[in-house]
């Protein structure tokens, strides 16, 4: 899952960074708005954290510019005014959540949590696909009740096609929202990374759509147990 940090204060924006990396996310950053407005309009990100005061173009701008040209990503605003009246234009220009500064951390891991799940049609913190459970609270995934140790790679892309296990993802949406701009992108790591899922999951989890993508196998148990 790929977040875009639009936040002008340097010490905060590399907290962001550290805390959100270290939950698991692939994340980019900017420090101005017109830096943070390009990037939200032009790269797939499943979450932003937008600041509403910056330098060269403000977050409400940002964000009423990215509705406009349908830009549909969840979007957190984050602002160090007190008035209610800021809260309800950020809303109203598109927001679907907001903070206001000083904030916890694992605040704003919880809300961004909320929100990727919601945006795929998920209300409940853990995904079940088959006899696999992803806890995406804990980032915990066990099989069969035991627990799975994944790597952070592993993780993101197990988590990304249990959050859109409705559909088929190409190799290439996968690329895009599994790592951050700076990363060397090849979407060959895609079939690696799939290849070692199958060796600690149950091998038929992840379907292979030719010439499509990925797709998760939700009946795979009810297939195995009716076999039986």
């Amino acid at each position: 899952m790929r977040v875009l940090v639009v936040e002008d204060d340097q010490d905060l924006n590399r907290q962001l960074v550290t805390v959100l990396s270290d939950a698991g996310y692939a994340v980019d950053t900017a420090l101005d708005g017109e830096e943070g407005y390009f990037l939200g309009d032009t790269e797939p990100y499943d979450l932003v954290v937008l600041d509403l005061g910056l330098p060269k173009m403000d977050g409400l701008s940002i964000l009423e510019q990215w509705r406009r040209s349908e830009r549909n990503m969840p979007v957190i605003i984050l602002t160090a005014r007190d008035r209610w009246s800021d809260k309800v234009a950020g809303i109203d220009a598109g927001a679907d959540d907001y903070l206001a500064k000083p904030f916890h951390m694992e605040e704003l891991l919880a809300r961004a949590r909320a929100q990727m799940r919601r945006a795929s049609g998920h209300a409940k913190s853990e995904l079940v696909c088959g006899a696999v459970r992803l806890d995406t609270n804990s980032a915990r995934v066990t099989c069969d009740g035991q627990p799975v140790k994944l790597t952070s790679h592993e993780y993101r892309l197990l988590s990304y096609l249990m959050h859109h296990n409705d559909r088929v993802v190409s190799r290439t949406e996968l690329v895009e929202h599994l790592y951050d701009q700076d990363f060397d992108r090849d979407s060959n790591t895609i079939e690696v990374f799939v290849g070692r899922l199958r060796k600690k999951l149950p091998s038929d989890l992840i379907e292979t759509v030719r010439g499509l993508g990925y797709r998760m196998n939700s009946h795979q148990e009810k297939e195995k147990q009716g076999g039986d």
